[in-house]
């Protein structure tokens, strides 16, 4: 419960541990995983000290047994071993130190962490984390690689040794760190997002040689499994030897079976690239080759042909021929002209006999009013109104007389 207390009515430091204490010893055992990262038997006591941590977290308690307790599992539990311990939350007040009291511990079997293993898997997988649409291409040829590997381990020596020998002029960029033990999580963690932030890393490669299950279980922790998951520089896993599967290998985008592999995976052979450039020049060079004797030969074939050998016959024999058409069109030509030469003299022959001069030549004259209208009959016209007579050589006037 919440304590009321001010700057001007605080508690004493006493006080505080007291009521802390009081909390602590109300909760009540609980069982406990962790690795034991330090022991210390002393000879003659009756206490056995060590400490407790979370492998996959930066996180350790303190706790304490009887030597009778200890001694049950003494000859399967050493340092760096995984253990699950029962035990009760201890507050040690006059040093404000939270410990647990042991009363059973009990050594992580295979089994037990193979089938924890198991469900991890199945819940990343279940995130989607080993998916295949999320594994990225490796490059061709990378400038600079990162290598995440134990200090002067064999490990180390195969990746730089078989990667420099195929190809000469690779770079590395080399992380030290722990591949076992309680340190070996984080600094692996560490390690990769340090390479992976740098920009001229096209790879990473993690790589371990062989060991035991309980060796390999920090390349299957779940805070590294997420670490490599959201790295955007391509991870190969190179952990053991052809039969172990970690996690590691789930979400990395390229599994490789050994180191030496992994170096082989990520780094071309020079000299098979070599002999593929040969090879491909050598391809290319019989292509153009045929090519160009296909084209020679076609040459050949063409210029052998006779009237290449004249090239103007065909122009001559042609000759003849435009001569007749020539002649043939003009013929034509003539035959629709004389044609129609005729047809517009009988047209004009009959508009001529057709026209009204041609009616007044005859004889014939034509009456207009003084307005220019034609007198088609007498009743259009009134005694003694003048008209006008048109002839052929000219018009006449006249005055219109009654009737008699």
């Amino acid at each position: 419960m919440a304590l009321n207390t001010s700057a001007d009515a605080p508690l004493p430091v006493g006080e505080v541990s007291r009521l802390i204490g009081g909390w602590i010893n109300r909760l009540g055992a609980v069982w406990v995983e962790g690795q034991i990262t330090q022991l210390s038997r002393r000879p003659g006591a009756g206490v056995v000290f060590l400490t407790l941590r979370d492998p996959s977290h930066d996180i350790s308690v303190g706790v304490t047994c009887y030597r009778q307790v200890f001694d049950a599992v003494a000859d399967v539990v050493s340092e760096g071993a995984r253990v699950v311990v029962h035990a009760k939350p201890e507050w040690y007040a006059p040093r404000g130190q939270l410990s647990l009291r042991a009363v059973e511990i009990k050594p992580v079997g295979i089994g037990e962490l193979l089938a924890r293993l198991e469900q991890l898997k199945r819940t990343l997988a279940a995130e989607g984390l080993f998916a295949l649409d999320r594994k990225r291409q490796l490059p061709f040829l990378p400038q600079l690689v990162g290598l995440v590997v134990g200090r002067a381990s064999a490990a180390e020596r195969d990746v730089l040794e078989n990667a420099r020998r195929r190809w000469p002029a690779v770079r590395f960029e080399v992380r030290n760190v722990a591949v076992q033990g309680v340190h070996a999580v984080p600094q692996v963690v560490q390690a990769v997002k340090e390479l992976d932030e740098l920009p001229d890393v096209d790879v990473i490669i993690v790589a371990r040689g062989g060991g035991s299950v309980e060796d390999l279980l920090p390349f299957s922790d779940e805070q590294l499994v997420r670490a490599v998951g959201q790295c955007r520089t391509p991870v190969v896993s190179a952990i053991g030897h052809e039969p172990d599967a970690p996690l590691l290998d789930l979400v990395a985008d390229l599994r490789a079976s050994t180191p030496t592999d992994a170096a082989k995976k990520v780094v071309p052979d020079v000299g098979e690239e070599l002999d593929r450039v040969r090879m491909l020049r050598d391809r290319a060079r019989r292509h153009v080759v045929g090519l160009v004797d296909r084209e020679e030969r076609g040459l050949a074939g063409v210029l052998g042909r006779p009237w290449m050998e004249r090239p103007h016959r065909m122009v001559d024999d042609r000759a003849d021929e435009v001569d007749a058409l020539l002649h043939r069109s003009r013929r034509v030509l003539g035959h629709h002209l004389d044609r129609a030469d005729s047809e517009l003299s009988h047209t004009h022959a009959r508009v001529v006999a057709l026209s009204p001069k041609a009616t007044l030549e005859r004889g014939y004259a034509v009456l207009q009013r003084a307005g220019g209208e034609v007198v088609r009959s007498p009743e259009d016209v009134e005694a003694g109104e003048d008209l006008r007579a048109r002839v052929a050589e000219g018009e006449l006037h006249v005055t219109v007389v009654p009737r008699t």
